[in-house]
């Protein structure tokens, strides 16, 4: 690590609060790499944890993003700004919904406002309000949404934390209709957990939980914030379901880098958010909705969505080449370009040798490698990074 390298990790260290713990300072990226300040370069498998699907500084983003500033940064939610009316139409249109949205800032506000018009809504329908999440689920990091993702890591130290939330399993219908009872409102769920493991639901699972939502007048919730926008090779992870929700949320990808969250309603829900029920002083800024509007623009037009499939299932056989080839790994899993390697182990120690080969990639839990790669990625971008986990296997694992 060079002097400058140092320098700036020790301010960091001694001026930001240490809720993260990076090694590496980064520069500059573009497309699937990024370049750190002595100018080594990492192919980025994490793509900003989810944020960079159309790659670092697309053309298309970067000119929206560009045009939108010069012609104005910011406006009142008390007057309408013409790309986050595009951006709603856009997310209402691809999702097949036919409701509307809201804006805010983030996948966790994002969630927030979802157990927000649930809890309007079951208000008027019988004073329910308990939402049903998943364990090993994750929604965010207010208190709210700490208290709906049923991990104890994440909620050590707040309480106490608010009321409303009861848990069940994931892909276990029947623990989820055991924790249903008379104050519930709503089932949320992810179609792909991320941070709990790279999980999909099972086709069973997610057609299981829309009937019962059907049969006891329950809202179905899904959480898109990390699997959304293409990641799965489809627009929303839900839509590779035969069930359609009646909300979702979806962040990270949305802003193309820049901090943008929202909700998306089905028709009956469209005006249970009334005058002041709900607000966000930036949501629908207009910079990041330019910048959204030109997220879909990209996979529209550079068929980002079968290209994550077809990656995906490329990047997939590899790595189940490596399971086949080293006893510590047990599976790989996931759908798209949203890839867990379950390992047999601290996933840390994997991760962190990938990252000495010159390969970024996550964790997910204490052992699964995640791999979430720019939807850009293409078939002749792979050679590169499949020797570099090659080799790094074998400096862990040994052959």
């Amino acid at each position: 690590m060079s002097k400058k390298s140092q320098e700036i990790l020790e301010l960091y260290k001694s001026k930001v609060m240490p809720t993260y713990s990076p090694s590496v300072v980064l520069a500059s990226g573009k497309g699937v790499t990024v370049r750190d300040v002595d100018g080594m370069t990492y192919y980025d498998f994490t793509s900003g944890i989810g944020v960079n699907n159309v790659g670092y500084c697309h053309k298309k983003v970067v000119q929206a993003v560009q045009d939108q500033a010069a012609a104005m940064l910011h406006c009142s939610n008390l007057y309408v700004n013409t790309p986050a009316t595009l951006l709603a139409s856009k997310l209402v249109e691809i999702s097949g919904l036919g409701g509307k949205a809201f804006f805010c800032n983030s996948g966790a506000e994002a969630n927030e406002a979802a157990i927000k018009l649930a809890r309007k809504w079951g208000s008027a329908n019988g004073g329910r309000y308990e939402v049903v999440t998943m364990r090993q689920g994750f929604h965010g990091r207010t208190l709210a949404t700490v208290a709906a993702t049923a991990q104890a890591w994440c909620q050590e130290g707040y309480d106490p934390l608010p009321v409303g939330f009861a848990y069940a399993d994931y892909n276990d219908l029947e623990s989820v209709k055991a924790a249903v009872n008379d104050k519930t409102v709503a089932i949320m769920l992810e179609a792909v957990q991320g941070e709990g493991g790279v999980t999909p639901a099972t086709d069973e699972f997610m057609k299981g939980v829309r009937a019962l939502c059907d049969e006891k007048n329950l809202l179905m919730i899904v959480d898109e914030v990390q699997a959304g926008m293409g990641r799965t090779g489809t627009w929303f992870a839900w839509q590779g379901y035969d069930v359609k929700p009646d909300l979702f949320t979806c962040a990270k990808a949305l802003g193309g880098g820049l901090p943008m969250g929202a909700l998306i309603s089905n028709a009956k829900l469209a005006d249970v958010f009334t005058a002041s029920a709900h607000a966000s002083t930036f949501g629908g800024n207009p910079v990041a909705a330019a910048a959204g509007l030109a997220v879909i623009d990209v996979i529209e037009s550079e068929k980002l969505l079968e290209n994550a499939t077809k990656v995906g299932n490329l990047l997939k056989e590899a790595l189940q080449g490596f399971v086949d080839q080293y006893d510590q790994l047990l599976a790989v899993r996931g759908k798209g370009l949203m890839l867990g390697l379950v390992v047999d182990g601290d996933a840390k120690e994997v991760v962190d040798a990938f990252k000495a080969q010159g390969l970024l990639a996550l964790t997910a839990g204490k052992n699964v490698v995640r791999f979430l790669p720019p939807l850009t990625l293409a078939e002749s971008d792979l050679e590169d990074p499949i020797d570099m986990i090659s080799d790094a296997l074998d400096c862990t694992f040994g052959k």
